[in-house]
């Protein structure tokens, strides 16, 4: 794999997709003012003194008070991960997990980068994993209890790599950033919506005073229609940025860990759960955290996807397409797989 060049690449193209969401933020804002304004000259209405600056302040402010609410629901990592469900590592009653402070203080030294706090989440068999935090002093790196279980060493180090490329490009940050964005923009087309449901005789007022349904329902409309557009695009953006975060953070896990075999291998067993009908996202890892995990499978549309598919990473990772791993029992002390295990465990 030629890691550098797929660094290099994935993170032009988020820039790239990073000046187009600012873009679309700003085009939403000036389009509510515009069909607002259209809106008036359409029924005939004069446009009162500052219309402007109140329309497009009206957008402003839902953007940024979404971000805001947002962002503010997390304030750091430890809490994030938490409200998840992990916990911190108990080392010295396991060896599984003495293995994973091992492994994260080793590629903490590859990334020359502090190391994060470590917490599993316990009983949950599917592999996956997840990396929060706005700072280096609150970085946090949750390891399912499944990855730990079903991990050789190597492949454990390939995760742990990935997880922490997220952290070291800030990708914790842009993502909720992005998150709180998308959130302002579904809140202006919330607000639209119940503007023109405050007109439709849902209230006594509308029932009462037939202006106040001319008063309400249009702008509403013109409201929610332009903040659906906006929500949308930044929806679509914000999933395009995220697979390109999530191709820049495997290429990182290859550099770091010199393996394409121990990230390959994490991919590949994460298939074969897969094919059991193991959920990759466990319960409560949903919403504006999914996006975040090491694997995601909501069903969405394609270019909604926070991840590229499966085949997709395994394949740029290895330059041609690879089978499932079968799932072997994994001994906790050296992190090897036991010969005697060798049976697929498809019961993660």
């Amino acid at each position: 794999m030629r890691f550098f060049d797929h660094q290099a690449s994935a993170r032009v193209r988020s820039r790239r997709l990073m000046m187009a969401f600012v873009v679309a933020v700003t085009v939403t804002v000036l389009g509510l003012h515009l069909g607002l304004w259209a809106l008036f000259k359409l029924v005939g209405w004069s446009t009162p003194p500052h219309f402007a600056a109140v329309n497009i302040g009206l957008g402003l402010m839902m953007v940024l008070g979404g971000w805001w609410i947002e962002s503010s629901s997390l304030q750091s990592g430890e809490r994030l991960a938490r409200r998840l469900g992990a916990r911190e590592l108990r080392p010295g009653v396991s060896f599984a997990e003495q293995r994973l402070v091992n492994t994260v203080q080793e590629m903490a030294l590859a990334a020359q980068m502090p190391r994060p706090l470590v917490m599993v989440q316990p009983r949950v068999v599917a592999i996956n994993a997840f990396a929060a935090g706005w700072t280096p002093a609150d970085w946090v790196v949750v390891v399912t209890e499944g990855a730990l279980d079903a991990l050789t060493r190597d492949e454990l180090q390939g995760l742990v790599a990935h997880e922490m490329s997220h952290l070291r490009e800030g990708d914790t940050r842009i993502n909720m950033q992005l998150a709180g964005m998308v959130a302002g923009l579904e809140m202006l087309h919330g607000y639209g919506q119940a503007l023109r449901d405050l007109g439709r005789g849902d209230s006594p007022e509308a029932d009462r005073r037939p202006v106040w349904r001319a008063l309400t329902v249009p702008p509403g409309v013109v409201i929610m229609g332009v903040g659906w557009l906006g929500w949308m695009a930044g929806r679509l953006l914000q999933a395009a940025i995220s697979r390109e975060r999530e191709l820049l953070a495997d290429a990182r896990a290859v550099q770091w860990t010199r393996s394409r075999d121990g990230l390959g291998g994490v991919l590949r067993k994460v298939m074969t759960q897969r094919r059991a009908g193991v959920a990759a996202v466990a319960r409560g890892w949903h919403g504006v955290f999914s996006h975040m995990m090491l694997i995601d499978e909501r069903v969405q549309a394609r270019w909604l996807d926070s991840h590229p598919p499966l085949a997709e990473r395994v394949a740029r990772l290895y330059g041609r397409a690879m089978q499932p791993l079968p799932l072997q029992a994994i001994d906790p002390r050296s992190g090897e797989a036991r010969p005697e295990g060798a049976a697929a465990m498809t019961g993660f």
